[in-house]
């Protein structure tokens, strides 16, 4: 790797307070807290409820941003820091501010997703789909295995033998727990296993015990992490998400860096946020894998008035602009975010001085 900075400029001299160099490298800092005053001008918060509890929660909360490349959201999870929200706060900046990359396709495979929902649902919800692949939670906290091999099977059953299933644990299982289950689950025919145990140690421990493939999820979330995951021999596929890696150049930086497999995936957004997932999926050389990005069915609005909803087993490559009424119909308190916004850009100031695009 060539010894550049993050914005891609060879490291320089170091430079004395005041000094031209000094004043060149604060410039990028500058134009992210320019930026971030704009955002604060133009943010709306909202909170759209979820149909099914999904990762522990049953409303997705969040904030848009209007800049002149358009809206953009700022949706971190309510456990996430300063810190790691940083980058959710770069990508929303990237996509209100400088756009995306051109798009080599118009359009972009996805998967349904099956919450952890009774077998009938799981049934209804992929038969009820356009897919062809389905990404199905397993590994849920309370919920017997015998309940994740009758989702499984239910959804073999709506898609039948042409269709592909993944699961999804989330980091729910142990090693032990992950072979047995996956020998169980494999059953119904596995495309892979996305993050079925916590560490990379377990995900390689695992890879040396089961024939199934394996994808790191949450075990990417720093620029550096995918690299980690190949050497650690952790992972057959990556799933890489627009917002928590700083936006789609730098998600595409770390495509090709890794050399593996990549799956993009979205974090839950509403579609002004999807549209920077399915923005990163279809500037991607390769996309071997259906994308995780037929998410909207999970949320019972949209700040849209042209979601970015599932066809015929793909999405649209587009930019759905934000609507004013439905903003007002999910609004939420502004002030929480906008403090997590500030917070957020301290940091990515402060650490991210050229930026991560």
């Amino acid at each position: 790797m060539s010894s550049t900075s993050p914005g891609g400029r060879p490291p320089g001299p170091p430079a004395s307070a005041g000094s031209a160099g000094t004043r060149l490298r604060r410039a990028p800092a500058r134009q992210t807290l320019a930026r971030v005053d704009g955002a604060l001008g133009t943010l709306r918060a909202f909170a759209i409820p979820m149909r099914t509890r999904f990762r522990g929660i049953t409303v997705r909360e969040g904030a848009l941003i209007e800049g002149p490349a358009g809206w953009a959201e700022f949706s971190p999870f309510a456990e996430y820091g300063p810190r790691e929200c940083a980058r959710w706060l770069a990508c929303a900046l990237e996509a209100a501010w400088d756009g995306w990359p051109a798009p080599v396709r118009d359009q972009v495979p996805v998967n349904v997703t099956v919450p952890a929902v009774g077998p009938e649902q799981a049934y209804r919800i992929v038969a009820g789909s356009g897919c062809r692949t389905a990404k199905v939670k397993v590994a849920e906290r309370g919920q017997p295995g015998g309940a994740d091999i009758a989702r499984v099977e239910a959804v073999r059953d709506a898609l039948g033998p042409g269709g592909q299933i993944r699961v999804d644990a989330n980091g729910g299982w142990d090693v032990d727990t992950a072979a047995r289950m996956l020998g169980e689950l494999s059953r119904s025919g596995l495309e892979y296993a996305e993050q079925p145990c916590p560490t990379l140690d377990e995900l390689a421990m695992l890879r040396k015990r089961v024939d199934v493939p394996v994808a790191a999820d949450e075990s990417i979330r720093r620029a550096e992490d995918p690299l980690a995951v190949r050497a650690a021999g952790a992972a057959d596929i990556v799933v890489l998400k627009a917002q928590p890696l700083g936006g789609v150049r730098s998600a595409l930086r770390i495509a090709e860096a890794c050399g593996l497999p990549v799956v993009v995936s979205s974090a839950v957004e509403s579609s002004v946020g999807l549209a920077a997932g399915v923005a990163l999926a279809a500037a991607l050389p390769e996309l071997p894998y259906a994308c995780g990005l037929a998410t909207m069915s999970l949320l019972t609005g949209d700040v849209t008035g042209q979601p970015l909803a599932e066809a015929g087993g793909t999405l649209p490559v587009r930019r759905p602009p934000a609507d004013a009424g439905r903003l007002a119909q999910w609004r939420a308190d502004p002030g929480p975010w906008r403090a997590r916004l500030a917070a957020a850009a301290e940091v990515l100031a402060a650490e991210f001085p050229d930026g991560l695009g």
